[in-house]
């Protein structure tokens, strides 16, 4: 009866499953739609965003975050201008806010987020604050940049790849050799 050996191989196989499953539940690729983040992002480019805050760090001020619609059926990219409980300067208040009323603070657990072409965006300015709960992910990585770390990341692999095989067959050559006696 022939038993049946774990190669390197199938270990191998099994690093890129799990590598693979972990990228597809922790990252997706988004599109810029309009001009409300020029000249950051422009319309049509593709972005990674993550929502494994435990990897990339928490929200903090300047990130770029993409926020799910109140209806649920879209997303928006905007930056984060502050946090719950920071104070938003009078330019950026919301439109509502009657200035009379004092400094507005963004409440607990809301961020104030802006468009980097302010002219034209629809943002915190217009809507308010958004609750943490819409937020989906932050921008890690812009499309360029991150096509060519996977090619350079791909091509490191695949050469692994190809030494890590060429091993165990010669491996598993000289077990069979050394099996059958010569």
């Amino acid at each position: 009866m022939r038993k049946k050996a774990f190669t390197g191989f199938g270990v191998m196989l099994l690093f890129i499953l799990g590598f693979a499953l972990f990228f597809f539940l922790n990252f997706k690729t988004v599109i810029v739609s309009g001009p409300s983040m020029q000249p950051t992002y422009m319309s049509g480019d593709r972005l990674l965003e993550s929502k494994a805050y435990w990897l990339i760090g928490p929200i903090h001020q300047e990130d770029i975050v993409v926020i799910r619609n109140e209806d649920g059926k879209g997303y928006i990219i905007k930056r984060v201008y502050r946090l719950g409980g920071e104070k938003v300067d009078y330019k950026n208040v919301p439109d509502s806010w009657n200035l009379a009323s004092g400094e507005y603070v963004v409440p607990e657990g809301d961020v104030y987020v802006l468009g980097d072409n302010r002219p034209v965006s629809e943002d915190s300015r217009k809507f308010g604050p958004v609750p943490m709960e819409r937020i989906l992910g932050k921008i890690v990585i812009l499309q360029q940049s991150w096509v060519a770390r996977l090619g350079i990341i791909g091509g490191l692999l695949a050469a692994f790849l190809l030494v890590f095989a060429g091993v165990t067959a010669i491996g598993d050559a000289r077990r069979r050799q050394s099996n059958s006696g010569v």
